[in-house]
């Protein structure tokens, strides 16, 4: 634990759906749902006005529509998540060498190690800094924590929601710890928080009343002895700039179960390829691939193949999952398929079956059938075009959500599909609620576009952090708050 409240712990507010009403005027301060839209799609991020009504992340979108109905429902923009995060991570590798991403929209920072904060005055200052930065270079709102340690600092951006900042001074852990689930622990789900329930746990004072030797009888020698630690408050890992990667995946959901052999085949390797993709965009190579396959009845298999040596070619990757394939069974039926690469390198050994096919044009035909991802972590299926209905073209063709320009109207988004037509209502970020028009999904003049910026001059932050207060040790004096606790 850390004398001073020096680890900055962001988490950007309802993140993709607040990204999306920055971007649509017509969608700000009502519902917004992103995720898939398909039967099987799940909630990615639900914006706060659709939080109130019940809806909250991985709900299934069917149970979303039921609690919010006039919900604006839209699939993810990804590019567009990316490239806000970007812009993110380069302001908070500004306060630090030391930045840990965990996702596209949250990370820890090491703020003593950037000289940027060595008291709590100097912190404040650079997280109220950091908030104000981060909402003029992207239109969104961040939530900052500030603690001595990860665990806390984390809490603290969890209590500052939506669009504050808490700090919490060292010393203050055990007080402000003690009346809190044990659900608010790190590693607590809801099973182990309905194990300790039952034990007569249900706050964090009563683990730390329990002791080291209950907990660990409890549940487990390493857990309990973790567990412990935490209910006092303590957590000694580092922020860490680098988080090497130990596999690289790709899994598809599909709406309807494929029962098709021969299609189930297409699907594993057109992921194969997308897989490889990714593996390359990392400059990795990799040594083992990996199948998963869940059932119809909701098992779920998986089946792995070593390979001679490192490879990053499409073909060995694809080879490798169809012969994985083999020693399945997928009678009944398949909802997901999945294709991952383990035992990552950085160097490839070539031709390790004397492949024949070209790879280069394996690839050109699965981007063919890509599609944008639809719920967290799992990917919408590209089902084969010759067995699909004109509106399934169409709603891939023209994604509830996503950005078009229309050549006589402008830029625009879409708000739906189907019928052979598709509404777009034309606004831009900067503008006012726009006006919706209908076309026909053929319009030669109506084009998929890229996203727009969110903010459309963004300011010049260079030089930031520079004018933030010095931290006591780089000669300056400190200035800012003084009692923070939450």
């Amino acid at each position: 634990m850390r004398p001073a409240p020096t680890i900055l712990h962001l988490d950007m507010d309802a993140f993709y759906a607040s990204a999306e009403q920055a971007a649509k005027p017509s969608l700000r301060g009502k519902a917004v749902v992103v995720g898939g839209l398909g039967p099987r799609g799940a909630v990615a991020t639900a914006s706060y006005e659709a939080r109130r009504l019940g809806v909250h992340s991985a709900m299934p979108t069917a149970q979303a529509r039921r609690l919010a109905p006039n919900a604006a429902y839209l699939v993810p923009r990804f590019s567009l998540y990316r490239t806000v995060s970007d812009q993110v991570m380069e302001l908070l590798g500004r306060l630090s060498p030391l930045v840990e991403p965990l996702s596209l929209d949250e990370a820890f920072v090491d703020l003593e190690a950037g000289g940027t904060a060595d008291d709590s005055a100097s912190a404040r200052a650079t997280g109220e800094g950091l908030r104000v930065a981060i909402r003029a270079v992207t239109g969104l709102s961040g939530s900052v924590g500030l603690a001595g340690s990860k665990m806390l600092a984390k809490i603290a951006s969890e209590q500052a929601k939506p669009d504050g900042l808490v700090l919490i001074e060292p010393g203050t852990e055990r007080e402000l710890l003690a009346p809190m689930s044990v659900r608010i622990l790190p590693g607590v789900g809801p099973a182990t928080g309905d194990h300790l329930r039952r034990a007569g746990m249900t706050t964090v004072h009563d683990l730390a009343e329990a002791g080291e030797a209950e907990l660990v009888r409890l549940v487990g020698k390493a857990h309990g002895h973790g567990l412990f630690r935490m209910a006092l408050g303590l957590d000694d890992r580092p922020v860490v700039a680098e988080r090497d990667a130990k596999s690289v995946s790709v899994e598809d959901t599909f709406d309807v179960d494929l029962h098709d052999r021969v299609r189930v085949r297409a699907e594993v390797e057109r992921l194969a390829v997308r897989c490889v993709e990714r593996l390359r965009a990392a400059d990795r190579s990799g040594r083992t691939v990996v199948l998963k396959v869940r059932r119809y009845d909701f098992s779920t298999l998986t089946r792995s193949e070593t390979l001679r040596g490192p490879t990053d070619d499409p073909t060995v990757v694809r080879e490798a999952a169809a012969r994985l394939l083999e020693s399945v069974d997928t009678t009944g039926g398949v909802r997901l398929l999945g294709v991952g690469v383990t035992g990552l390198a950085d160097y490839t050994q070539e031709d390790l079956f004397a492949q024949a096919a070209d790879a280069r044009e394996l690839a050109q035909r699965a981007l063919e059938h890509h599609a944008p991802t639809a719920e967290g972590g799992e990917e919408e299926a590209v089902p084969d075009p010759e067995a699909d209905s004109a509106e399934q073209l169409a709603a891939r063709r023209w994604p509830a959500g996503h950005d078009v320009h229309h050549e006589e109207h402008g830029h625009g988004w879409v708000q739906g599909s189907g019928i052979g037509r598709v509404t777009v209502r034309f606004e831009e970020p900067w503008s006012a609620p726009g006006r919706v028009l209908t076309f026909r999904i053929d319009d030669p003049l109506l084009r998929p576009a890229d996203p727009l910026p969110l903010v459309r001059e963004s300011p010049d932050y260079s030089s930031w952090p520079a004018s933030l207060p010095k931290s006591r040790s780089s000669g300056a004096a400190a200035s800012g708050g003084g009692e923070s606790s939450p």
